[in-house]
């Protein structure tokens, strides 16, 4: 091993520590794929080709404390820009559970493969659409180069890390809560109005089951609502791409210390 340059294993390591962690935590990526073998082959191809671009070997050798948290600080930089990608991801989960709340869809639930938890028809509904377009508009190569510019703008071999990116991470987070309340109040503001008027309905003829009707009455006009405010969709999304895209900008220069 003489003739790799002393500080290369170590500083490899560090870009595969930074790698590794956007890599796994991010849902287009790692989270709810299943299958780990081509993540560590991607971790691996995209930390060797970001090192051969750009990568130095460090200039001193380090101590193992001080190294474990060097790598620490790569794993976090990594986690946060997987992070906006995950408050995006919000958006339409805030928009979904919300419409399937109301339209009582929380008894049909199914385990979703990215957070693994129960979520309704109508989030797993929005969420493929979401992960469709961004795969149509090559979100996977926005997250590849946020990482690949993250490497210049907060340098391995550093000990530091920006106090600016907690509050950033909490805006964006509010940001996109708004949002996906904003994408879905068409629908819901129709199924509040559903929801009044069988209580007015129930109201001057007791001798209804407001459980059989209503029920029925919500899906319909859910479905109704969602077919009729489809075409919405399309923009709501590219509205989203757009603020993931600001917001790995964002969390880029809220690196730098």
């Amino acid at each position: 091993m003489d003739w790799i340059p002393q500080g290369t294993l170590e500083a490899f390591g560090l870009y595969l520590a930074r790698t590794s962690a956007l890599v796994v935590a991010a849902p287009l990526l790692g989270t709810g794929t299943g299958f780990a073998a081509w993540r560590i082959a991607l971790i691996v191809a995209v930390s060797f080709l970001l090192y051969s671009a750009s990568g130095a070997p460090l200039p001193t050798n380090p101590a193992p404390l001080e190294y474990g948290v060097l790598v620490l600080r790569e794993v976090l930089i990594g986690l946060f820009l997987a992070f906006v990608l995950h408050t995006v991801v919000v958006a339409v989960r805030v928009a979904g559970e919300s419409i399937g709340t109301e339209m009582g869809f929380n008894m049909a639930s199914q385990i979703d493969p990215v957070s693994n938890v129960q979520t309704p028809v109508i989030t797993q509904f929005y969420e493929i659409f979401f992960f469709l377009g961004l795969l149509a508009v090559d979100g996977h190569h926005l997250l590849l180069r946020a990482l690949e510019r993250s490497f210049e703008r907060a340098p391995i071999g550093e000990i530091a890390f920006s106090a600016d990116a907690s509050w950033l991470a909490l805006s964006i987070f509010q940001q996109m809560f708004v949002a996906g309340l904003t994408i879905a109040a068409p629908v819901l503001i129709l199924l509040v109005l559903t929801s009044i008027l069988i209580g007015l309905l129930t109201r001057m003829v007791p001798q209804i089951n407001v459980m059989d009707i209503g029920f029925t009455a919500r899906i319909a006009v859910g479905f109704v609502a969602l077919l009729v405010f489809s075409p919405f969709l399309a923009p709501s999304l590219e509205s989203l791409y757009s603020a993931l895209m600001n917001g790995l900008d964002r969390a880029i220069d809220a690196l730098v210390v």
